[in-house]
């Protein structure tokens, strides 16, 4: 079975696939002071009844990297591929520096290069909100990268006096008549109308319409507040292009 690892600033989200099949799915915080006896616990604990032969990581926490790798590698025996631009990603990569593209963002496109109408714009809620471009030539193009919400909130919190930490919630109003209803609008409905105009303006550079993908937790959340609705959601986007990637590295060499 293959082990999928999308390491974030946030948390650690792990897919188990068998052949094309996710059958597992767990979330980990990212924790770079956890010792790496402490990963290799966690993950003899969660796939203690799984054969793991393979694995990938996507990660944009290079403190994490080497103890990850380490802990993958004691625990199933196994060398894991990790995500980076040095490997076939199966899409060009046209930025103007490939080497900035997060792999997180790299995995985005793949998973949505294979498995959507192109052009699509695939939009990640992390801790970041993030846009990944394939134009209709399958290129990745680049993107937009923003503030995710709970980024948002927390420094509205750690930046002023008066103005409260709250947690990401449905906005019922536009106009907030007291101070959570007010910042909940500001972020929540205000990432929807940035997401709107966003994709308004991508897609008049491309010059056609494209299939608008969200992926991330709060996705169906935006959705609500969005005058052009997300043509598929699709939660396990990131684990299913590092599924497709690894399948494309272990291909057979033609000799």
């Amino acid at each position: 079975m293959l082990l999928t690892a999308d390491i974030g600033n946030t948390s650690i989200t792990l897919g188990l696939f068998e052949d094309d099949a996710l059958v597992e799915e767990f979330r980990l915080a990212s924790d770079k002071d956890l010792p790496l006896e402490e990963y290799e616990v966690l993950l003899k604990s969660l796939f203690k009844q799984f054969a793991i032969d393979g694995c990938i990581i996507s990660s944009v926490v290079e403190e994490l990297n080497k103890k990850f790798q380490n802990a993958v590698r004691n625990v199933f025996k196994i060398e894991p591929l990790f995500l980076n631009t040095e490997i076939n990603t199966g899409i060009q990569i046209k930025l103007k520096n490939p080497k900035e593209a997060g792999a997180d963002r790299i995995a985005n496109a793949a998973g949505a290069y294979v498995l959507y109408k192109k052009p699509v714009i695939v939009i990640d809620f992390g801790t970041a909100t993030s846009f990944d471009i394939v134009n209709s030539n399958g290129e990745f193009i680049g993107g937009v990268i923003a503030p995710g919400l709970n980024l948002q909130l927390k420094s509205l919190n750690t930046f002023t006096s008066k103005l409260p930490r709250i947690d990401v919630a449905v906005s019922e109003k536009a106009i907030g008549d007291n101070t959570i209803d007010a910042i909940l609008s500001g972020v929540i409905r205000g990432a929807a109308c940035m997401i709107d105009g966003l994709v308004e303006q991508c897609e008049a550079e491309l010059g056609e319409k494209a299939t608008i993908v969200a992926t991330g937790g709060y996705s169906s959340l935006i959705a609500t507040y969005m005058k052009r609705p997300f043509d598929f959601i699709n939660p396990t986007l990131t684990l299913e292009g590092l599924r497709y990637l690894y399948q494309l590295n272990r291909l057979p060499v033609e000799v």
